[in-house]
């Protein structure tokens, strides 16, 4: 921030020091900075992102000491044993004195049994499997945040800056908005903008996952992030800085790994209560044989490490692959909750369709004008207005490359439509109320013609010459190509029932269904009617992911178990999502279902295995079949194996039949009556 020169952090102390220059301003903007940050930005949890590469100094010097040992006389050798283990003798001892019996006091005691027997090889050697195990650990966490993080690197800082008419080598935390930035084959784009001049292929990959460079041209909208391929772009700076979507997707990417999903919660609690577990084996084993090596085998079997790092690790796996996908979600609990849905519901306007209109049929009424000239007419007068409807009609017009009809001055009545005069006679374009109600023409004996069209979903334009109807021309909503697809996989992937709510006639909204995988909708709701409707479908235990992308989707987005915003939706609508979709389309909703299944296969695959091969080791050990180093060497690999198969990767993605997953209360309980069983 400008006018602040430094700032210390004390995690320990919980404080921050901040240096300024002493204007008021800057200490109000500074408290303004921290007071609008998320909470979750003060919670450290057990999971928090590795802020340092892991270091292998310790694991060196173990294995040197290790190595030395067998070398050196009794006083000397139990000296270098005891300096070799004190790392885990100190871990152990703070761990129990400030968290309890955790899966460090376990190691603690294996290592220390092993020493007060003399057996120091022993216990350096059970020592350095420990150092392995956990640094391997940390270098697999840290290289699946690193993984993830990568996805959305801000661009290399030097851009071109057009500045008094001649182009200028700048920093890009230097570009203001409305600057115009100037970039060419290979460079980055490092602001979000409107392109207002050249023509370019984009590479938005890292943004949308987007394989194909993209067309870019004036009118068009570039983020931050993008790379032009081809060609040369001047682009009009609307966000820069820390404002970019590519920003404010890496902090929405540096909240989620900070949130835990009740998997991870699940996870945490039941590694801790088999930790008690295997404590009180190994005293009751001690109890019986008062053999010191076998109960040292018992100690380094634990089932914690492998299910607490394990599951986060494959939540980062997840986000990661939904990254690279352009999907982004707001916290592991959204991935969760997304395959735990059996209920989708759809906004239709901009998400079923393309909020773009579409001329469906044009209807001149008399006989004397063609349905050409009846759109040549309409065209002429609409291309004064900027009204949707106009758009559609300009656009459709133009394509038939129509000749335009001299008029007079063009009245424009808010909310109701246009009046001029053509060859002499009074022409009136608008909606029904507004000819009907202002301009009292009869509509008697069209009614054949207007209710076919009305009932196919359309929505219509009316034309009038001196007081009588002319002619129509009925527009719809474009449905999306992939929507019947999207809406079938979806079923297909264990989702019950898909509804639709939109503020549309009933008529309109009913039309869209018939021609899509839909079971109910409602029509004519306002935003507080999407929400309520939303709480309705709740309450009746459905789990629901709502689809939406504009402003008056929020309410609903909130109130469903997970929402997902459109590519093109509103701010408000992004900011209340817990899912953001880069991508154009629906595709990414089938990509983003069959992720959240992976992601949980593989956590409760996990779950299984880890149950399974140390329940299997602890037996051995509590039979006295493994040594300590035997133990521990098993019991690494075997956690080692669980996070090599957590890490990210890139699997073929396809959203096939699943069942939805059952919720993770109801599996809770069941692992709670396993530990229990197992005490």
């Amino acid at each position: 921030m400008d006018g602040v020169t430094a700032i210390r952090i004390n995690p320990e102390a919980r404080s921050v020091l901040a240096d300024y220059d002493g204007r008021p301003e800057v200490r109000s903007s500074i408290i303004a900075r921290l007071a609008g940050l998320s909470p979750w930005t003060y919670v450290r949890t057990g999971q928090a992102e590795p802020r340092h590469r892991p270091d292998p100094s310790r694991l060196l010097a173990a294995s040197l000491s290790l190595m030395t040992i067998p070398l050196l006389p009794m006083p000397l050798k139990a000296a270098v044993g005891l300096v070799t283990i004190s790392p885990s003798l100190y871990k152990g001892v703070a761990t129990l004195l400030t968290r309890g019996i955790k899966v460090e006091v376990l190691d603690a005691l294996a290592v220390g049994v092993a020493a007060a027997q003399g057996a120091f090889f022993t216990a350096g050697a059970t020592h350095l499997l420990i150092e392995t195990g956990e640094y391997l650990e940390a270098r697999a966490e840290y290289q699946a945040h690193g993984l993830l993080k990568q996805l959305l690197q801000r661009p290399p800082e030097p851009c071109w800056i057009e500045r008094d008419g001649r182009l200028v080598r700048a920093d890009a935390r230097d570009v203001r908005e409305n600057d115009r930035i100037v970039a060419g084959a290979g460079d980055p784009i490092p602001v979000d903008g409107d392109v207002v001049q050249g023509s370019a292929l984009v590479d938005q990959s890292s943004l949308t996952g987007e394989s194909v460079p993209v067309r870019r041209e004036p009118g068009d909208t570039v983020l931050a992030g993008a790379i032009v391929v081809e060609g040369r772009l001047v682009v009009r700076a609307l966000r820069v800085g820390e404002d970019t979507a590519t920003a404010r997707l890496g902090r929405v990417i540096e909240e989620s790994l900070r949130q835990p999903a009740e998997s991870q919660r699940l996870a945490e609690r039941l590694g801790d209560q088999l930790v008690y577990l295997t404590f009180a084996l190994g005293g009751l084993m001690f109890a019986l044989t008062r053999d010191p090596r076998r109960v040292a085998s018992v100690f380094l079997v634990d089932y914690s490490c492998a299910l607490k790092l394990g599951t986060p690790l494959a939540f980062i796996a997840g986000l990661h692959r939904a990254a690279s996908a352009g999907l982004v979600f707001k916290g592991a609990q959204s991935l969760e909750r997304l395959a735990e849905a059996d209920t989708a519901v759809f906004d239709k306007t901009g998400t079923l369709t393309r909020s773009r209109l579409e001329i469906t049929g044009i209807v001149s009424l008399t006989p004397e004008r063609s349905d050409d000239e009846l759109l040549a007419l309409v065209a002429s007068v609409e291309e004064h207005s900027r009204h949707p409807f106009a758009d559609a009609v300009m656009g459709h017009a133009s394509r038939r490359r129509y000749r335009h009809v001299d008029h007079g001055d063009v009245e424009y009545v808010v909310a109701h439509g246009l009046n001029t005069r053509i060859g002499g006679k009074r022409v009136q374009i608008g909606s029904r109320h507004y000819l009907e109600a202002h301009e009292g023409i009869d509509f008697g004996g069209q009614e054949s013609t207007i209710e076919p069209l009305i009932d196919a979903g359309n929505a219509l334009l009316y034309v009038a010459e001196d007081a009588c109807l002319v002619g129509l021309i009925a527009l719809r909503d474009e449905l999306r190509e992939e929507a019947w697809v999207t809406l079938t996989r979806l079923k297909g992937s264990g989702i019950e029932h898909v509804v639709m709510l939109t503020g549309d006639t009933l008529r309109q909204a009913e039309a869209l269904a018939s021609r899509l995988p839909i079971d109910a909708v409602y029509a004519e709701l306002t935003p507080e009617d999407k929400a309520r409707r939303i709480e309705v479908l709740k309450s009746t235990g459905a789990n629901i992911m709502f689809i939406g992308d504009g402003v008056n989707d929020a309410g609903a987005l909130v109130c469903a178990q997970v929402g997902i915003a459109m590519t093109d939706g509103t701010l408000l609508c992004r900011e209340a999502a817990d899912v953001l979709m880069l991508r154009e389309g629906l595709e990414g909703l089938t990509i983003a279902r069959d992720i959240a299944f992976e992601t949980r296969r593989v956590i409760d695959s996990n779950f299984a295995i880890d149950l399974a091969v140390n329940s299997a080791l602890l037996v051995g050990a509590t039979l006295g079949w493994l040594p300590p180093i035997a133990s521990a060497l098993l019991h690494n690999g075997t956690t080692l194996a669980i996070l090599a198969r957590s890490l990210p990767r890139s699997p073929r993605l396809r959203c096939e039949s699943h069942q939805p997953l059952p919720r993770r209360d109801k599996i809770a309980s069941s692992w709670d009556s396993v530990v229990k069983r197992a005490s």
